[in-house]
């Protein structure tokens, strides 16, 4: 008869997926858990970014945990404040805060002895069985390679780290990129501000995204029968899973037909040819991330604002100066330039078995087996690893269906009378090659630069579908695993 281990597990952020993990593991009767978090508060994403009109572009209703249903969203797709408020609702009730360091940001973890020795920017906090990574993808802010922002005399930030004591009301604002977040800031700023210039260097496709409140009458439905709330769940997964991420990696060409005629025809709303062409992108639907605005359209064509396409040269004093000589005069500069999302748990230092960092590892691209986890780093697993699904769908539903191909791997540690559990370097290779071999069938392929894509020309995301994915993370494949 096997003796069931006692894990000491850590967790690497207190995010929508660090707080999961968390509960999770209670549940499978694993309570010695620390969370590490380098902020003083929870939410990661929806902590960081609270910039005007921060929205996600998931239905509400198919944004949430799978096991704490919310009959109290306001709108279609809930603000960001809406959903920071959901998750500390959620932390509350599972008492979470009390297993979180705040301060702590994890500098090294060193895998010695069958233990992982983790160190936080407080000191070596002792030695754990195994380590869950929830450090989010859209976590490092990106910033662009244009001379002269410290000479500039007004206001500028990136939109992760919002100036909330800017009042923008009557200023002249510059915002930097055509992104989602860009997209959301015009359509909530433009009408306050003096003038508001939006600096494009790529065009964008962009689809409708009907928004509005929920009725109270829905909410009342949803909160005396929860039945109809999960089938609105299961029902907006459903769509899409099975047809937008289908479309996406060539699964499903009608679909993906749909989904060009309908950002063509939203691009027609464009009146005025030139500003529409501007708007205009020379890519296919899809190879850089989709955007999804109700307003965007409507918002760029209002008299105050302007949209600048020619390149920015540099930062002065007084404004912006783009390629042909203009100065843009401006009180304000906010850079929504995104994130590095191939920096994943970096700049922590990561040395697996027999002295090898992550870092040496993923020397020429990041790689793992089924996102989840490395060869040679023994009990480390993933959420959000390389390959993880990205893109228009809820993340939450990928973290979980991670989490749970994880659990199995923490309960076989504790139950199965091993110390660790690694993939095979072969199961690994075959995996990778399988993505290399697959993405040219997904429209990330056709030909743009996306933060899909890393330095190296390596596409980091999922290129078969989602049901796939959840085929995949639903049961491990014990031949593809080394233990000791």
């Amino acid at each position: 008869m096997t003796e069931t281990r006692k894990l000491r597990i850590a967790i690497i952020g207190a995010g929508a997926s660090g707080i999961m993990a968390l509960i999770k593991l209670r549940e499978a009767g694993i309570g010695d858990v620390t969370i590490y978090e380098k902020a003083d508060m929870l939410g990661g994403t929806w902590r960081d970014n609270r910039y005007p009109g921060v929205t996600c572009d998931v239905p509400s209703h198919g944004y949430r945990y799978s096991f704490e249903p919310n009959a109290e969203w306001s709108r279609v797709c809930a603000p960001g404040a809406e959903i920071l408020d959901y998750l500390k609702y959620v932390a509350r009730k599972h008492d979470v805060e009390a297993a979180i360091r705040y301060g702590h940001e994890v500098v090294r973890a060193d895998y010695r002895d069958g233990k992982w020795q983790i160190e936080t920017s407080k000191g070596p906090q002792g030695a754990f069985d195994a380590v869950i990574t929830a450090t989010g993808v859209l976590h490092h802010p990106s910033y662009p390679d244009i001379p002269g922002l410290e000479d500039f005399a007004g206001e500028a930030f990136h939109t992760s780290r919002w100036k909330d004591d800017v009042d923008l009301k009557g200023k002249r604002i510059g915002v930097i990129g055509t992104g989602s977040t860009a997209t959301q800031i015009t359509g909530a700023v433009v009408d306050e501000a003096a003038s508001y210039t939006l600096f494009q260097r790529t065009a964008q496709w962009i689809a409708p995204l009907p928004q509005g409140p929920i009725p109270e009458e829905q909410k009342a439905l949803f909160r005396a029968r929860p039945e109809l709330m999960q089938s609105e769940y299961e029902r907006i997964s459903h769509e899409n899973n099975s047809k937008f991420a289908a479309a996406i990696v060539g699964a499903n060409p009608r679909a993906y037909e749909k989904l060009v005629e309908v950002c063509r025809d939203y691009l027609e709303t464009v009146r005025d040819p030139l500003l529409r062409a501007k708007l205009t992108p020379d890519y296919s639907v899809g190879c850089k991330r989709l955007i999804l605005s109700e307003n965007f359209y409507e918002a760029i064509q209002k008299p105050n604002a302007e949209l600048v396409t020619e390149r920015i040269e540099r930062f002065e004093a007084g404004g912006i100066r783009t390629a042909d000589g203009r100065l843009h005069e401006l009180d304000v500069i906010v850079l929504a330039t995104g994130f590095n999302t191939h920096q994943l748990m970096r700049p922590m230092e990561v040395t697996g078995r027999n002295g090898k960092t992550l870092n040496e590892t993923w020397e020429k691209g990041n790689e793992g087996y089924l996102a989840v986890t490395v060869p040679g780093f023994p009990n480390w697993f993933m959420i959000g690893g390389p390959n993880s699904p990205i893109g228009n769908f809820s993340w939450l539903l990928t973290a979980e269906n991670q989490f749970n191909f994880a659990l199995k791997l923490i309960l076989r540690l504790r139950d199965g009378n091993i110390s660790e559990i690694a993939p095979k370097p072969e199961a690994a290779k075959a995996f990778n090659e399988a993505v290399r071999a697959k993405l040219p069938d997904t429209v990330w392929a056709t030909g743009c630069k996306s933060w899909y894509i890393d330095k190296f020309g390596n596409i980091a995301s999922w290129p078969w579908t989602f049901e796939k994915f959840q085929e995949d993370m639903s049961e491990p494949v014990w031949d593809d695993f080394e233990v000791a």
